[in-house]
């Protein structure tokens, strides 16, 4: 019964590891955009942006293998005790933090693909392979490019923003059920 009662192993290792390299982009996008201008063509900081992109696509990829698990595992049941108005925060909680989890790195590799420079500097997966850029956007006549850029830039912004909204609640949520409720939730997905 116990068992039947946790997310399985990989949707455990899933969860922590997206959780964890979300964390870590947080840290490098609020870095890069700490840094004064004019000085993104220095080494270590291209290094910080493009390790930034590069988790990025990873979350991307693992949010994909994370839902195509969740469609074949169903996750266990909430708690009998939730009232029913948790129990709908808590899904609308979980379909915009799967949202924001694509949003984020889909609307980051456009803002990528329309930087004017993106044809001089090629982007590396962790400098293992050259990753493709939106190929149609990186087309566009500059000018447009431009403006898509910044649009883009824009919404990744603002998705970040939600996202750190939206984690909070997460963790509150299950922080609050697990030492003020006593429900064991986080038990659920603990390794």
């Amino acid at each position: 019964m116990a068992a039947a009662q946790k997310y399985t192993r990989v949707a455990v290792l899933l969860h922590w590891s997206i959780a964890l390299l979300i964390l870590a982009n947080v840290a490098l996008g609020l870095t890069a955009a700490l840094l004064p201008d004019g000085t993104l063509s220095d080494e270590s900081i291209r290094f910080v942006i493009d390790t930034h992109k590069s988790i990025g696509i990873t979350v991307l990829g693992l949010a994909i293998v994370r839902v195509l698990w969740r469609c074949a595992h169903r996750p266990p049941p909430l708690p009998a005790e939730f009232p029913s108005w948790e129990r709908t925060a808590a899904h609308a909680a979980h379909v915009a933090l799967y949202l924001l989890i694509f949003a984020m790195p889909l609307s980051g590799w456009l803002h990528d693909s329309a930087w004017v420079a993106a044809a001089s500097h090629p982007m590396y997966l962790f400098g293992l392979f050259q990753w493709p850029r939106i190929g149609f956007i990186m087309n566009l006549d500059p000018a447009t490019k431009n403006q898509l850029h910044d649009q883009f830039g824009a919404l990744h912004t603002v998705c970040s923003y939600a996202l750190y909204g939206v984690l909070a609640l997460h963790v509150a949520g299950a922080l609050k059920h697990q030492w003020i409720d006593r429900h064991s939730v986080l038990r659920r997905m603990m390794p």
